[in-house]
């Protein structure tokens, strides 16, 4: 706990000290709630004495902070109502916004860009709050058309217009060699097996090398290109399971250009959390194939 700040008290008393926000409503509300508070000039802060105190203070500026959020969910509220969001996508209910669309990564990079947005798992649709509406605004014109590109009709027109093109056999060559789990690395800056791996193809498990050399246009065409001069090896890789990425500690950096030219390097933050919550994804499809959830 603190100790009183005032320089004339006559001697060290057990409190607590807090900012707040300049205005005189919340300052009125505080000095209400705490009569025995006094302000401390050299420290530029309240001091509320009791042993209690800092219990308190939390306790307080929580229902503060609670009744913001109602006034901010209603200001959003009203706003909806004045100018809403005409869309099928969209729901308006009671408590918040729900929001469900076909499966997009736009879509879901977009939503984790709204403040307090959130997955609800068992229902397979996400909720933002009134208070986030006008971000949702904002961002809404690229969810929906996300939304609209990844209908299923959509996606069938969109094969259908390019089927036996050149970017259709592109795009198919493209997941022939995904899916064989192969990743270049260099013959002389090899990545360790035993931790999570930054890639260009997403954060992964490197499980070996056989020493078989990459040919540079597979490697430019399906991954990034070679350094001239340089020599790769092809590297078998695995996804993450949870826990493992769970536990893996973030580089504090972003990859420089360096490292990008290697193709690989210590994983972000960002890295990480879009690879746990594909992880989870793929979690919960098994578990709804075996019949346990």
């Amino acid at each position: 706990m603190d100790e009183d700040p005032n320089d004339n008290a006559p001697a060290p008393r057990v409190g607590a000290t807090t900012e707040l926000p300049h205005d005189r409503v919340t300052v009125a509300r505080f000095r209400e709630a705490f009569p025995r508070a006094r302000w401390s000039d050299r420290l530029n802060t309240w001091f509320v004495p009791g042993r209690t105190a800092q219990k308190r203070i939390s306790r307080w500026l929580a229902e503060v902070e609670a009744e913001a959020d109602a006034f901010a969910d209603e200001k959003g509220r009203d706003a909806f109502e004045f100018d809403p969001i005409e869309s099928r996508y969209l729901k308006a209910v009671p408590a918040s916004f729900e929001i469900r669309t076909p499966y997009s990564r736009t879509i879901v990079n977009e939503i984790r860009e709204i403040p307090y947005a959130y997955w609800d798992a068992d229902r397979r649709l996400w909720t933002v709050p009134y208070r986030s509406f006008d971000e949702l605004r904002r961002r809404w014109p690229a969810i929906e058309a996300a939304a609209q590109r990844s209908e299923p009709e959509a996606r069938k027109a969109r094969r259908e217009a390019i089927r036996g093109t050149e970017e259709d056999e592109a795009l198919k060559a493209r997941t022939r060699e995904r899916r064989r789990k192969r990743y270049p690395v260099p013959a002389d800056d090899r990545p360790p097996l035993t931790r999570a791996i930054g890639t260009h193809v997403g954060v992964v498990f490197f499980i070996g090398m056989d020493g078989e050399l990459v040919d540079p246009a597979t490697m430019s065409a399906f991954y990034f290109p070679m350094n001239e001069g340089g020599e790769y090896v092809w590297a078998s890789w695995r996804p993450g399971a949870l826990e493992e990425l769970v536990t893996t500690w973030p580089a504090r950096t972003p990859p420089g250009q360096d490292e990008l030219d290697r193709g690989w390097w210590m994983p972000t933050l960002e890295e990480l959390r879009n690879a746990r919550r594909d992880a989870k994804s793929r979690r919960r499809a098994r578990q709804r194939r075996d019949g346990k959830v």
